[in-house]
């Protein structure tokens, strides 16, 4: 199976974003991909909480969930939908960050709702509260495909080691790691927490990612690292995108989880311990 993995730099406009992941998705599919996959936040990358409450839609509303699923039923491939930022009926008005695996004929194969917030001060002029405008997911998600396993995370999730060693174990093949990850963790952490979730795992680790300087119509532009990048079994790096919005591809081969989980079968080696004294 030929994975493509689309590089965007996605703005607070849903209608101005739908255009650009269109586009990479129709190259994705000219390139052959049978398995595409967006970042984090494919609708609506924003700082402002006045502008998500005017623009952003529930699930059955919205718009870019829409024409990508029309997107893989036409071209007939699988799509994972990073995430996308939607509208609740929650008392307290918070939105959900949700990652959809979509399958070839349009219908919605699995839902995820991101668990790990992003409530971090990276600086003191860098600050995030993720909490403040979503709501965390409560349950972890796979889903059986031809081609393999896949078990779905978002973004932060990737610092939570047990929840990818819980997928691994339950099955899962691929782990999906869409993002929009900071510049500065980027470059400190990005691509040593995707190798170390691939070793760990025995895995396939999908990263697709939201990249540069994002447009804002309301509020303070946000800055992404990039680097969307497929990880093998073995920890080795398949493809990066570097840091410019665009499609990069790899051939999937479960044949080669496999094999990295019987060179090294950490998974099945786990010992119980006692708690720390």
């Amino acid at each position: 199976m030929k994975a493509a993995l689309l590089q965007l730099t996605s703005g607070d406009d849903p209608a101005a974003n739908i255009s650009d992941v269109g586009a990479r998705f129709d190259e994705a599919v000219r390139l052959g991909a049978g398995f595409i996959l967006t970042p984090e936040v494919t609708n609506c990358l924003s700082t402002s909480r006045t502008r998500q409450k005017e623009v952003l839609r529930p699930e059955a509303e919205d718009e870019t969930l829409a024409a990508l699923r029309e997107k893989a039923k036409t071209a007939r491939v699988w799509c994972l939908i990073g995430s996308i930022a939607l509208k609740t009926d929650d008392a307290d008005g918070r939105f959900a960050n949700r990652s959809f695996l979509i399958a070839p004929d349009g219908s919605i194969a699995a839902r995820y709702d991101k668990i790990h917030m992003f409530n971090v001060q990276v600086s003191e002029t860098e600050v995030y509260r993720e909490s403040d405008g979503y709501r965390p997911g409560e349950t972890a998600v796979m889903a059986e495909t031809p081609f393999g396993t896949i078990g779905l995370t978002v973004c932060y999730d990737i610092r939570f080691p047990h929840l990818y060693r819980q997928l691994a174990q339950e099955g899962a093949q691929i782990l999906t790691v869409p993002s929009a990850f900071s510049a500065v963790t980027g470059a400190a952490h990005w691509e040593t927490l995707l190798r170390a979730r691939a070793i760990e795992t025995g895995s396939y680790v999908l990263a697709p990612a939201q990249t540069g300087t994002h447009p804002a119509t309301r509020g303070k532009q946000r800055q992404t690292y990039g680097h969307s990048m497929a990880i093998g079994p073995w920890g080795d790096i398949l493809a990066d995108a570097g840091e410019e919005p665009g499609v990069i591809c790899i051939d999937l081969d479960m044949k080669d989880v496999e094999e990295a989980r019987r060179r090294i079968p950490s998974l099945r080696q786990a010992n119980r311990f006692d708690d720390p004294e």
